[in-house]
């Protein structure tokens, strides 16, 4: 049976920065437009893929309200708030949902880890009771190799019962097989995101919705068409075990500078390093190019 993507895929964008380190907001507009133009569903600004932990939210605010004037439209952008405060967390979510983005990818707090289920589900009611009566279209964002902070099937259901219809998705950037079986069988009525490409088409299968992802920003439409398909991809698959094997973002960022042929895209902003494309992923790369069009 043909896999129902009723969120679809969604890029999750790498971030370009202009000479003086700030966001190249035409660059990022540029390849908003790229990546929706080649059948995404969405974009998704300022995840981990994004760097948006090194973006301060008053310059996120900014540049995903100057996108928008652009034409971007916002039903067609996710915005990745990634906060420990409350007060910044329901600010971020506040103002997204403002500008009338599809939905907010919401990280749990990062910094006070190890934590209990009990006090996160605290920090999630505090930021949505902050929020307000504006609060829908949440994306729980479980990436627990970053924050250190998961958040289990116990959890999700606690916070969804303490605001029902709030919450709309899990992105699961766990990279655990079984945990996202698990998650699908437990939560089927959310749209469950898979985060590692390598195993989406199997999630897809299985009841995933779609995913926000890194490839995306490279090869779109084999995304787009292994979750379709419901069918991993062996290409895809080492193209995203090339790139693992070194410090992610900045090997992502020189494969994307090297595809579209702009090392506008390479440079990371501290403390991430620039770095030169992964030889490995290079070549994986080349391969996806004799079957995929990387550019218009």
């Amino acid at each position: 049976m043909k896999p129902s993507l009723r969120f679809g895929i969604s890029a999750a964008l790498v971030t370009p920065f202009a000479a003086d380190g700030r966001v190249d907001t035409p660059r990022l507009a540029d390849h908003s437009r790229w990546c929706l133009g080649r059948g995404l569903s969405s974009v998704t600004l300022f995840g981990t893929t994004g760097e948006g932990p090194s973006v301060a939210a008053r310059e996120r605010d900014a540049v995903a309200a100057a996108l928008i004037a652009d034409g971007l439209a916002p039903s067609r952008v996710v915005e990745a708030v990634i906060a420990a405060s409350v007060e910044e967390a329901a600010w971020g979510t506040a103002r997204a949902l403002e500008r009338g983005a599809r939905a907010v990818l919401l990280a749990p707090p990062f910094y006070f880890a190890p934590t209990s289920d009990e006090a996160l589900a605290a920090w999630f009611a505090a930021v949505f009771d902050t929020v307000g009566p504006s609060l829908r279209d949440v994306i729980l964002y479980h990436i627990p190799g970053l924050t250190r902070v998961p958040l289990s099937p116990d959890l999700v259901a606690r916070v969804r019962a303490q605001h029902p219809g709030a919450v709309i998705g899990v992105k699961d950037s766990a990279g655990d097989r079984e945990a996202t079986m698990r998650l699908l069988a437990r939560h089927p009525d959310l749209a469950i995101l898979v985060g590692d490409e390598r195993y989406l088409g199997t999630a897809c299968a299985a009841g995933a919705a779609g995913s926000i992802c890194g490839m995306a920003n490279l090869v779109p439409e084999a995304i787009l068409t292994l979750a379709e398909r419901g069918e991993d991809d062996p290409r895809v698959i080492r193209l995203v075990d090339a790139v693992l094997a070194g410090p992610v973002i900045p090997g992502l960022k020189a494969l994307v500078a090297a595809a579209k042929g702009d090392p506008g895209f390479a440079a990371p902003r501290p403390p991430l390093a620039a770095m030169a494309p992964p030889v490995d992923a290079t070549e994986a790369l080349r391969a996806f190019a004799r079957d995929v069009a990387l550019a218009d």
